[in-house]
């Protein structure tokens, strides 16, 4: 992990920060290393506050696309030649699909890549401090369904904590909050950063349910039923 000399971030967010590399080191295969084949990709941990309260920007990927479609996910995607490097790859992505203005935008650690083995690709999350927030939006719809800053009250709340079952039979964690089901990817890395930083709450995590399918899964995305 290489850590940005920022003073900005809050103490919460440098708990976060602090936390973040001990949290991949400590688990050892519960994310397979990327596969040589793996596409190169990004994705933008923007933490911010609204109104002095902690939040953090998902998206929605639109229901048309090809791989992880209709899920809750950071801002990201694949790198391209130009962008120097997965904080590059992550910062351009995000201002593509939500309007965000780099310029705005303080990173303060890229952490180890993880392989998303369902569409192959190796993702580096980098981990930054929204230090001048600006309005957000759908920028690019083909991509994107919605765009919510997610207050992480609302994820370590353990009433919006569950578990749930994937059709091999394993089971992870999620989050219902801001009328997002949470799950996959993100939810692990969230899960992992906030258990680090010692900032979840006890919940129960013998609530397993099973993964939703199909329209299901995309009505419980957008909060509805």
């Amino acid at each position: 992990m290489t850590t940005a000399d920022a003073a900005g971030p809050p103490g919460w967010l440098r708990r976060i920060a602090d936390a973040a590399g001990g949290a991949w080191a400590a688990q050892p295969g519960r994310w397979s290393a990327p596969d040589d084949t793996a596409r190169e990709s990004a994705v933008l941990l923007l933490f911010g506050e609204t109104d002095g309260r902690p939040d953090v920007l998902l998206i929605e990927r639109a229901a048309g696309l090809r791989s992880h479609a209709g899920q809750a996910a950071f801002p990201g995607g694949g790198a391209e030649p130009d962008d120097g490097g997965p904080v590059g790859t992550a910062l351009r992505e995000c201002a593509e699909e939500t309007g965000v203005d780099p310029a705005g935008v303080e990173v303060i650690a890229t952490l180890p890549p993880l392989w998303i083995s369902v569409s192959n690709y190796s993702v580096t999350p980098v981990l930054a401090w929204w230090r001048e927030p600006c309005e957000v939006r759908v920028a690019d719809p083909d991509e994107v369904a919605s765009v919510h800053r997610v207050p992480v009250a609302e994820l370590t709340d353990p009433a919006h904590r569950l578990q749930l079952r994937y059709p091999s039979g394993q089971s992870g964690p999620a989050f219902r909050a801001d009328g997002l089901l949470i799950w996959g990817f993100t939810a692990g890395v969230l899960s992992t950063l906030f258990d680090a930083a010692g900032i979840a709450e006890p919940w129960d995590r013998t609530l397993v349910e099973p993964l939703p399918s199909g329209p299901a899964l995309r009505r419980e995305g957008r909060g509805g039923s």
